[in-house]
């Protein structure tokens, strides 16, 4: 099984809940796909024993071949090449690695070299498996690094997916082919505003989903409005306290800073297989 857990913004304890609920159950794995900014390693502090290298395809032209007809640029539908004056311009920093300009190039003129955007690391900490990626300083397409990611996937395991914040590109690569998706979410103006398009993104590619909501003691009432006028389950509610706050500073998850915490994912876990059992 796969879960992933998302959130519409960045800072409402997307990790939190993914490292908990992974600590609290038995044979998962975690694969942190956040990899612009991974830190579910400080919460599970696995031992690490294998880093790869990964790297992408990205086009070079031969100029002495090129006629600058221009099919390079027609066919990358990410605009990674522009050719102006029958002068190809490429920009490594939006290409994918499609390789559809070197198919569609008559000439042959393009050739792809491999340019490495960051690593994948995996590890253990007792029973639990973990995965992650960091995506190197500078680096701007986070899509391959966590298709490389999610290669890892066991499929004899519960898989926990921390996402990417947002609803970009990265996100829908993260949680696409999950069987379920939290989404994190907190009762704020920003976080239901953010809550709605995360839904919407869901809702679109098809993954069931349900919302936790974190710090549920602060704000106002209008994201349990939402979520009941959407009919949308809210799994779980974590109250906002300083003894949270404080373990979370000091790279501590709440099961090991709460431990009476810990039953309360193992039903959060319950609930989801419920859900699915359901569905099917």
């Amino acid at each position: 099984m796969i879960i992933s857990v998302a959130s519409g913004k960045g800072g409402t304890g997307k990790t939190t809940i993914s490292t908990s609920l992974a600590l609290s159950i038995s044979d998962v794995q975690i694969l942190d796909c956040d990899v612009e900014e991974p830190n579910a390693r400080i919460f599970i502090n696995p031992e690490i024993d294998k880093k790869e290298s990964v790297s992408v395809p990205v086009p070079e032209v031969e100029i002495s071949k090129c006629d600058g007809c221009g099919k390079c640029g027609e066919v990358c539908v990410y605009n990674a090449i522009a050719v102006v004056n029958k002068k190809v311009l490429i920009f490594p920093e939006l290409c994918h690695g499609c390789g559809s300009c070197s198919y569609f190039c008559p000439q042959q003129a393009i050739k792809e070299r491999d340019k490495e955007i960051g690593f994948v690391e995996t590890g253990k900490k007792e029973n639990l498996t973990f995965v992650h990626g960091m995506l190197n300083i500078g680096e701007t397409m986070a899509p391959p690094l966590i298709r490389e990611v999610k290669k890892h996937i066991l499929p004899g395991k519960t898989n926990i997916i921390d996402a990417p914040p947002g609803t970009s590109c990265p996100v829908i690569t993260a949680v696409q082919g999950s069987d379920f998706c939290l989404l994190v979410t907190e009762p704020t103006p920003f976080g239901l505003n953010d809550l709605i398009l995360a839904v919407e993104v869901l809702r679109e590619i098809k993954i069931p989903f349900g919302v936790v909501i974190n710090r549920a003691d602060l704000g106002d009432s209008k994201t349990d409005d939402y979520c009941r006028r959407e009919n949308i389950r809210v799994l779980m509610r974590i109250p906002f306290r300083k003894e949270i706050a404080s373990a979370y500073s000091k790279g501590i998850s709440i099961v090991k800073a709460l431990p009476e915490y810990k039953k309360n994912f193992i039903n959060l876990y319950e609930k989801i297989n419920s859900i699915l059992g359901t569905i099917v």
